[in-house]
């Protein structure tokens, strides 16, 4: 099996660490597909002389909240969608000013939803319209347990309010359509890939931009193939520490400095060459060829900020209840 399909292994919560003593290891709980970056970044961490033991844990950024919240002993978070960490500081686990603790809102990198298609494009997939025609089957994780899937909901209503002019019953009778256009709903984004490119499911796989060229490159361009749309949804990956975890372990001090290495030019390049774009202009031209222009809208712009999405799209009941009819 591909190291990519490789199942996230289920983390024990670290036993109490007494007072006086000094930890050597941190865990960081961390997005799905996420795997592969951060071998590649705590390898890099450990070259640049770091000596403590970071550890992973892997699954939906939602689902990841959860597990902190009830009981998961993450020192760090390296999120993929702002309102997973809100739900860890409305916890009392994470600081309420977390987003001024590190560069750029606390947010390394970033990308965006994107589409992979097999080679040659059989149907013709071009955008997000194409996502809700007859016979069309589309792959994405579920919107209530993964932030990639709660990235694609919102960069397709996002298109949908532009192509239907803010037609509401337009709006949602294409969202309906394209949620009903998928078989399967997976719990993460790696389980959403796994299901399209090992178990052969779908037309079409929905998921960061990243992870199609990831993908792409892992299996060859005679298999698969990225497509970008016309717009996006910006898909910022925020960090933090979880101040209660580290202040029970005494672990801030290496939780702080392995964080503040992703965004040194190391941890961009890093983040680079793994398909993430970066916020560091040098690393960010290096790399230019590797990303195609793409009409990225914001979440402030679009739908008024994540408190207004939290409350208006993601509550029980929400927006998002409207049109996930298969779920």
């Amino acid at each position: 099996m591909n190291k990519l399909f490789i199942p996230a292994f289920a983390v024990l919560a670290l036993a109490a660490t007494p007072a006086l003593a000094q930890p050597t290891d941190i865990l960081n709980a961390s997005y799905d597909i996420a795997r592969e970056l951060f071998d590649a970044e705590n390898a890099a961490y450990t070259a640049s002389g770091a000596t403590v033991t970071v550890n992973q844990s892997h699954a939906g950024s939602s689902a990841q909240a959860r597990a902190i919240l009830e009981g998961l002993q993450a020192d760090v978070v390296t999120f993929n969608q702002v309102t997973d960490v809100e739900r860890l500081v409305e916890g009392g686990f994470v600081s309420d000013d977390w987003q001024t603790e590190f560069p750029n809102n606390a947010a390394p990198f970033y990308s965006f939803p994107s589409f992979l298609v097999r080679a040659g494009n059989p149907k013709n997939i071009n955008d997000w319209g194409d996502l809700a025609a007859e016979g069309v089957q589309v792959i994405f994780p579920n919107p209530k347990t993964s932030g990639n899937g709660r990235y694609t909901y919102l960069a397709a209503r996002a298109w949908a309010n532009e192509e239907y002019a803010g037609d509401k019953a337009q709006v949602e009778a294409y969202l309906a359509k394209l949620f009903s256009n998928v078989p399967v709903f997976e719990t993460g984004g790696r389980a959403a890939t796994t299901a399209f490119t090992e178990r052969q499911l779908g037309d079409v796989l929905v998921t960061f931009e990243a992870e199609t060229l990831a993908v792409t490159k892992l299996l060859g361009d005679d298999q698969y193939q990225p497509v970008t749309p016309s717009v996006s949804f910006l898909s910022e990956f925020p960090v933090a520490i979880v101040d209660k975890v580290v202040d029970a372990r005494g672990s801030r001090d290496l939780a702080k400095s392995y964080l503040d290495f992703l965004f040194t030019p190391e941890g961009q390049e890093v983040a680079a060459q793994n398909f993430h774009r970066v916020q560091d202009e040098t690393v960010a031209a290096a790399h230019a060829e590797t990303f195609p222009e793409i009409r990225l809208v914001t979440v402030e712009d679009e739908f008024g900020g994540w408190d207004q999405v939290a409350s208006e799209h993601f509550a029980d009941g929400g927006l998002l209840d409207k049109v996930f009819i298969n779920q």
